[in-house]
């Protein structure tokens, strides 16, 4: 009868690519490996949060507990990048975690454990070209925990805001920009298209106005 319930304290088929040795010895490694790699970790975890949690899993009485984490780092800006190891002292541990916290909840993120084939100086930092994890260089969703945008999103973004705002200096430029100011018709003064008054016109007048006196006076006398 075929297994119903899947194991849930096997490791993954993770093959790490800058191990040197085939799966055979891999398979041997993990079998006796003390080391968790945690994933899908949020890039605010603190490392007293991660050591409460999996402390749980840990067996003092039995000689064993927690020996070390270490937080995986950016590997420009050296900030967390969301994953970690965890060394415990017996393989008993490390089995103990792949059943009861893999896939559980850790800053309302599902952190996923796998069996490590043992940390070594330099497994800290990101693989990732812009420092981080590789997954976050594919990423094309906005995830708050992870630092945002992946980092490919991010650079399609910042280059079409360049493209946009190129596009708005050029027409500035070119013959189709709209003009600015607006009010300069304003220190005009007098209306241009209205006629100034002349200095005949003010003579015309004084001449009508004597005529319609002298009009006046007659029209009294009479």
């Amino acid at each position: 009868m075929a297994n119903v319930v899947v194991p849930l304290d096997q490791p993954s088929n993770y093959k790490d690519s800058q191990s040197r040795v085939d799966r055979m010895r891999q398979q041997d490694l993990l079998a006796k490996s003390s080391t968790l790699y945690i994933g899908n970790l949020s890039f605010f975890t603190t490392e007293e949060q991660i050591y409460e949690l999996f402390s749980k899993c840990a067996s003092p009485e039995e000689g064993g507990g927690i020996k070390r984490i270490i937080m995986g780092l950016d590997r420009h800006t050296r900030t967390p990048c969301g994953f970690c190891f965890v060394e415990y002292y017996t393989h008993a541990e490390a089995l103990a975690c792949l059943r009861y916290i893999s896939g559980t909840k850790l800053d309302e993120r599902i952190i996923r454990c796998d069996l490590d084939l043992g940390y070594r100086d330099g497994r800290q930092f990101g693989r990732g070209k812009s420092g981080g994890q590789v997954r976050d260089e594919h990423r094309t969703d906005y995830d708050a925990g992870r630092g945002g945008w992946g980092a490919q999103a991010q650079r399609l973004e910042i280059e079409r805001r360049r493209e946009v705002e190129a596009r708005y200096v050029d027409a500035g430029d070119g013959t189709g920009a709209i003009p600015g100011g607006g009010g300069d018709w304003k220190d005009a003064g007098d209306n241009p298209l209205k006629r100034a008054r002349s200095p005949d016109d003010d003579g015309e007048g004084e001449q009508s106005r004597e005529v319609r006196t002298k009009l006046d006076d007659d029209a009294q006398r009479m």
